[in-house]
């Protein structure tokens, strides 16, 4: 509880800083700089979108910083790891998992199947569709990526509090 205290009020007083009015002059009158620091978020500063927003974009970037030797981005990862978990699944139905749009899907399963990392079989029960499956290489690729990914995960917990992490976790699970 007084872990929960401490972080509420740094919460606080972080919104109060950011909610702030800011001054558009210096003290000699000249207009001020345009450092990020310095530029007024007004209402952003209180939408949850806009924050949710701010720290997608860190994620990515840290995931990619993190995982750039591997050359996999924060999608194709997804698409590997629900293949990896479900052998068998029609692309549709990683479409439908993930949200991604099935034209997109076509172009990173291309691109995973290129790199020998999934393979796509005709369906046993459906002509129309194929089954995905992580090939040899897909299956060894992966489990050198969720090494890393656990790293990165390390990093999230590091920016926010482990607590805060699972927290951010279990709001977030009804999205999921």
């Amino acid at each position: 509880m007084a872990g929960q205290e401490k972080t509420s009020r740094k919460a606080a007083g972080t919104a109060a800083a950011v909610r702030r009015p800011r001054s558009h002059r210096t003290n000699g009158g000249a207009p001020r700089g345009e450092a990020a620091d310095d530029i007024g978020l007004d209402a952003l500063a209180g939408h949850a979108g806009y924050a949710v927003r701010r720290f997608q974009i860190w994620i990515f970037q840290d995931f990619i910083k993190t995982l750039g030797d591997a050359d996999i981005r924060p999608t194709q990862y997804s698409v590997l790891t629900v293949i990896g978990a479900n052998p068998g699944l029609s692309q549709m139905a990683v479409a439908k998992r993930l949200g991604i749009e099935r034209a997109r899907l076509v172009h990173l399963l291309d691109s995973l199947e290129e790199r020998d990392f999934v393979s796509r079989v005709p369906s046993a029960t459906d002509r129309r569709s194929h089954a995905l499956h992580l090939t040899a290489r897909g299956k060894t690729a992966l489990a050198q990526f969720k090494r890393l990914a656990a790293e990165h995960e390390r990093h999230v917990a590091e920016k926010i509090g482990k607590e805060n992490r699972e927290q951010l976790l279990q709001i977030l699970a009804c999205f999921t």
